[in-house]
């Protein structure tokens, strides 16, 4: 038969180069002495499913899921209670104003990181600060995530067992029965749902859970706003107050305190390098578009939580609205709403946690280990490091009282200088160093991020102490 190939001879051999990840040195493949190959001498775990180029991580919307999850959490439970003390129109402008300037500082920290090659916020503090400061913002992430954590617990207590004051989702349902021990509840939750979620050791694979979590966050929203909005056209809804109330000494130290929970709303810092280096063909710009689309989500969704909470509730608000939705709305499915809101949000605080829980591990072992083997290579570590997490953070859940104490006293510390204060100063030291500058706009908000976030840590914490003092009298 004609043919338009020669043959090949015995002893030539012939050159595959191959374009992978895979295989990182290009071998002569040379036909063996025994005509076939012995199974033992190939690796069949190293060899690829499809060969060419290797594309691994999140996309774009993965990384806002996770970004907008890290955000959206117990904070966005305390914003109408800010309300409250801010007034409506006060409130909802800070609350724009807030949500500018941490994207702002989101995409200093991302240009500076990649600039000094950091894939950690710890790794990117020390090359602008130093080992000192290192070690200061790895204490702020490990004391901020902690509290967030513990947070998260006691919301889920009181939602499902109930408190003192307001009747939980089991009690309405069951009746009085072993379910009334926050203790007990929020073990169970944290065994059977939390720890497998935190036992990941990739925040990629946390990107369908965020997702839900968004959606769920959402799902509270709009109800939320439709419920305000029905009362508001029946006329069941006082007038709010439109400015803060500086009528009394509670009023104005109410103020002082609520500042700092404001700010810590916004939050993310601690798990920007982390989703950055997990980002499907990562640039700061396509790091930027992430957090930009997530401070818009953000700002949308807090602004109307906070609006239609403070509605719904005026002068009555809780520190953890959640509370608020135990009893008749005074609407049709009075019920059956309260419902919805109260347990949609436990399953968002659920898949919540584990993304917050990533950053609090990660920076432990950063920490505690440091120049060990990363925690992906060392499954014991990271499943011994997750469960000691997850026992303290339940211990941590049993001693405080109420979410307003301990968002009062992260935000005027840990979240201030971690989402204000170390970001404007990576930006202002770095820049002097070469590569990427700063324009005369952003050094003028990065030294007023940096003072603004040196007065709301004295005042937040003058306020707190004060408030300590005058409830001891």
């Amino acid at each position: 038969m004609d043919s338009n190939y020669s043959a090949i001879t015995k002893d030539s051999f012939i050159e595959l180069q191959v374009k992978d990840d895979n295989f990182k040195d290009k071998e002569q493949l040379k036909p063996n002495s025994n005509d076939d190959l012995e199974a033992d001498d190939i690796d069949l775990d190293n060899l690829p499913l499809i060969f060419g180029e290797n594309k691994s991580g999140s996309g774009v919307y993965g990384a806002v899921f996770n970004l907008t999850t890290t955000i959206i959490g117990a904070g966005i439970m305390a914003l109408p209670a800010t309300m409250n003390v801010l007034g409506l129109v006060v409130g909802v402008v800070l609350i724009f104003l807030m949500g500018v300037l941490s994207e702002i500082s989101v995409e200093l920290l991302v240009r500076f990181s990649v600039q000094c090659k950091a894939v950690s916020y710890g790794e990117v503090v020390q090359a602008a600060l130093g080992k000192t400061a290192k070690i200061l913002s790895e204490i702020c992430i490990i004391v901020n995530n902690s509290g967030v954590l513990v947070v998260y617990l006691i919301i889920i207590g009181d939602v499902l067992s109930g408190s003192i004051h307001h009747t939980g989702v089991f009690d309405q349902w069951l009746g009085h029965g072993m379910w009334d021990h926050r203790k007990l509840v929020i073990l169970i939750i944290l065994v059977f749902f939390l720890a497998p979620l935190c036992a990941m050791d990739k925040i990629d694979s946390l990107s369908l859970s965020s997702a839900a979590s968004v959606a769920l966050a959402v799902v509270f929203v709009v109800v939320a706003f439709t419920i305000a909005f029905i009362k508001l056209v029946e006329g069941k809804i006082e007038a709010p107050r439109m400015t803060p109330d500086f009528g009394s000494k509670k009023a104005i130290l109410d103020l002082l305190v609520v500042i700092p929970i404001m700010s810590n709303a916004y939050v993310c810092h601690f798990n920007v390098q982390t989703i950055y280096n997990e980002l499907e063909g990562k640039s700061p710009q396509k790091m930027n578009r992430v957090s930009r689309i997530t401070s818009v989500i953000c700002v949308l969704v807090y602004a109307s939580t906070a609006i239609s909470g403070y509605l719904l509730f005026g002068k009555d608000t809780e520190s953890d609205i959640l509370t608020n939705f135990d009893k008749d709305l005074g609407i049709r499915f009075s019920t059956a709403l309260n419902y919805i809101v109260r347990v949609g949000y436990v399953f968002h605080l659920v898949l919540v946690f584990p993304v917050i829980h990533f950053s609090l591990r990660q920076t432990v072992d950063a920490l505690l280990f440091e120049g060990s083997a990363p925690l992906t290579e060392s499954r014991k570590r990271c499943l011994a490091l997750t469960v000691v997490l997850l026992a303290l953070l339940y211990f941590g859940s049993t001693m405080i009282p109420n979410i307003w104490t301990a968002f009062k006293f992260t935000g005027a510390t840990t979240a201030v200088s971690l989402g204000y204060t170390f970001p404007s100063l990576i930006a202002l030291r770095l820049s002097k160093e070469g590569g990427s500058g700063l324009s005369v706009r952003e050094k003028i908000l990065s030294w007023f991020m940096l003072i603004l976030a040196i007065v709301v840590s004295i005042v937040g914490v003058g306020g707190n102490i004060y408030s300590l003092i005058s409830k001891g009298d």
